[in-house]
């Protein structure tokens, strides 16, 4: 089964409420919460106080995606504003396996983001403790940049990694996922497609572009 988890980095901050329960209205069953701090990436956006504001309003899970360094600081207070799983990047984990067990001891979902650098490999070693794999397809930082298509061959390596090893981890894919892209990504093996602009925009609601989403690997 293919997910849409839109990202409200791209959402209308002024309605911030408003557009996160467009997307459970939609149907989605998660919506991806970047966290920047200005540091890993040279951006800053969101913290604790954000999700704990977004929990009371909506049922879906809440997916927060920890573009920061120094992640182990800050686990515990994401998971108590309400968090149901935390994602981390391979790049600033000195420990990752450490990382990972930290935020499983906390009752929330264990996820591990990729940046294009990164190849495939850097996460095997704790696949036993990882719940999602996601794969960056832009450089973090910023919504709405230009897919970088070299990076489906890390999707399929990791997806013939964890079929060989016999696990059904999702792989997921976010940045510049769109009507066009989503086809060869979901070809290439993942399966959580988190999308932005795609999905916040001044084209179509957001349920609509869901289902343009949806409609451009035929699943519904």
């Amino acid at each position: 089964m293919i997910r849409i988890v839109p990202s409200i980095l791209s959402a209308d901050f002024a309605r911030l409420g408003e557009q996160v329960r467009e997307a459970e209205a939609a149907g989605v069953d998660a919506i991806q919460i970047d966290v920047m701090d200005g540091q890993f990436v040279p951006n800053i956006t969101f913290g604790p106080g954000v999700v704990a504001a977004i929990r009371p309003l909506v049922s879906l899970s809440l997916e927060v995606h920890l573009m920061i360094v120094e992640p182990d600081r800050f686990l515990a207070m994401f998971a108590e504003a309400g968090a149901d799983r935390l994602i981390v990047h391979q790049e600033v984990c000195d420990d990752l396996r450490g990382t990972l067990e930290s935020i499983r001891s906390l009752g929330v979902g264990a996820g591990v983001t990729l940046s294009p650098e990164t190849p495939a490999a850097a996460v095997r070693d704790a696949f036993d403790l990882i719940d999602l794999i996601q794969v960056m397809t832009v450089h973090p930082g910023f919504g709405g940049q230009d897919f970088l298509f070299d990076q489906l061959a890390k999707i399929r390596e990791i997806r013939e990694m964890l079929e060989a090893d016999g696990l059904e981890i999702p792989v997921g894919v976010d940045g510049g996922v769109d009507t066009t892209t989503v086809p060869q990504i979901v070809a290439a093996g993942a399966r959580v497609l988190v999308a932005g602009s795609s999905v916040y925009n001044n084209h179509g609601t957001v349920a609509e572009n869901i289902d343009a989403l949806l409609a451009s690997i035929g699943s519904d």
